[in-house]
């Protein structure tokens, strides 16, 4: 018989103590300690080796000049925006981790991706629903496609040895798990989605996939505060980390990356739900872009990046008499210290008297931009608002705002001018430091080729003489 023992775990970042504490050393929160019963199992042999491997080779060091290295060979998936918050596809050997609020289509996008693989044998383990549902839903989802139908395996378990033994049969080529928080692990004794289920249940998939070169994919539910529930050392082991967002009452869900070892961090897929699953949208800007029969104040359209696409985002103001003595400033999809910053700048350089003004501004499609690059672009919507004068729904804005009133120059520049000229923008105003005297960049590149006019400015003041009179 094992030897067993308890400790204690706190909740929030996975500390373990032998005694309950008050207050958690690492993280610093309150009364999130509780009690779990451990035992330590002899993982002489991990349960997912096959029989005939009972002995592991022992790795040595290497010098980093003898290492033999090749570019990832990964696997491209027909969905695009996966592929493209990936990194380029799916490496092989790879551990992603995608969370999510409950019923916002987690479930939905790995049972679509294990049906739009044709060729590839895919194992998709759940511990949350029966195998009818499965198939129910497959059945929904695949009724919209028009290729080829691959034939995923289904398996319902939630027992991580049972689960490397069917491996072990259907040798599968990518493995999906349903979710990490109901998997169990007879080597721990306490309960299914407590810290040290969640991360046994991990470290064994993490060996297996890096042993035998499997990509597995875990779903992950979150906190009411929006993080993925389970210690913060289950986002520090795996490779990849999606976030899967949206409003459960809107259909465009947006998946974004939060960690990734093998591409950018910045990336973004947007979907959009429908009755038979998810359907990828290749052209955000034409649903972040309202149609509009007549100008508006308090709206202009900015250019902005998620890691390498350029995006046009509805930026809207309101400014209205503060009727309480108290201005009330409040921003949805962007940062409110940020906003604040501007409307000092405003005040200070340009003399807008905004202070006793109430002040709301709302980004447009329910994303949320941390791009100083609109910061023109909502400016130009604020001071719209105060003197009730449209901006031109043909004109869009790329700089960021300096405190001394001076548009500052932003990084590539000739993709967000792209992007407005293929959306049929007639004129784009950015910062003359990214267009020097001569029509040319210091980069060599002329913006004289594009059919969109280009405004360059360098400083605020400029802007509203050019939108204003």
């Amino acid at each position: 018989m094992a030897k067993t023992k308890s400790a204690y775990f706190c909740q929030s970042c996975g500390f373990e103590t032998p005694k309950w504490l008050g207050k958690c050393p690492a993280c610093g929160q309150w009364n999130t300690f509780v009690e779990e019963v451990i035992e330590k199992a002899n993982l002489a042999v991990p349960e997912w080796k096959p029989a005939t491997s009972s002995l592991q080779r022992a790795n040595k060091p290497v010098p980093v000049s003898e290492i033999v290295f090749s570019e990832e060979d990964r696997l491209i998936t027909p969905d695009k925006e996966l592929n493209r918050v990936l990194g380029g596809g799916i490496v092989g050997g790879s551990l992603v981790l995608i969370g999510g609020e409950p019923g916002i289509g987690k479930s939905t996008l790995m049972l679509q991706l294990a049906l739009i693989m044709p060729g590839i044998k895919v194992l998709y383990v759940s511990g949350e629903e029966s195998d009818r549902q499965i198939k129910m839903r497959s059945e929904r989802i695949s009724a919209s496609f028009t290729g080829k139908i691959n034939n995923p395996y289904i398996l319902v378990e939630t027992s991580t040895q049972n689960i490397f033994k069917q491996i072990e049969i259907v040798q599968p080529d990518l493995v999906i798990i349903d979710s990490i928080q109901t998997l169990h692990s007879a080597h721990i004794e306490s309960t299914p989605g407590s810290v040290s289920q969640v991360r046994e249940c991990t470290a064994e998939l993490m060996r297996f996939a890096k042993e035998t070169a499997t990509p597995v994919f875990l779903i992950g539910h979150i906190t009411k505060d929006g993080a993925i529930a389970g210690p913060k050392i289950l986002e520090h082991m795996v490779d990849t980390v999606l976030q899967f967002e949206g409003d459960r009452h809107h259909v465009y869900r947006i998946l974004r990356t939060i960690k990734n070892r093998f591409g950018s961090s910045s990336e973004l897929g947007i979907y959009e739900m429908q009755g038979e699953g998810l359907r990828e949208v290749s052209n955000p800007s034409e649903i972040l872009l309202s149609q509009r029969d007549e100008a508006l104040s308090g709206i202009t359209i900015s250019a902005t990046l998620e890691g390498l696409r350029p995006m046009l985002i509805e930026t809207q103001a309101l400014v209205s008499a503060s009727p309480y003595g108290t201005p009330q400033r409040s921003a949805t999809g962007f940062d409110n210290k940020r906003m604040n910053m501007l409307l000092a700048v405003l005040e200070k350089r340009c003399g807008f008297r905004l202070s006793a003004k109430d002040v709301f501004l709302n980004i447009t499609g329910g994303i949320r931009v941390e791009d100083p690059a609109i910061d023109l672009g909502l400016a130009a919507a604020i001071i719209s608002s105060h003197e009730d004068i449209p901006v031109s729904f043909k004109t869009c804005f790329a700089g960021e705002l300096g405190l001394s009133g001076e548009i500052r120059a932003v990084n590539r520049i000739e993709q967000r001018i792209t992007e407005a000229q293929k959306l049929g923008f007639e004129q784009i105003i950015i910062s003359k430091y990214n267009l020097p005297a001569g029509g040319k960049n210091k980069k060599g590149l002329d913006f004289s080729r594009y059919n969109i006019e280009v405004k360059a400015v360098s400083r605020i003041e400029e802007v509203f003489q050019l939108l204003f009179g």
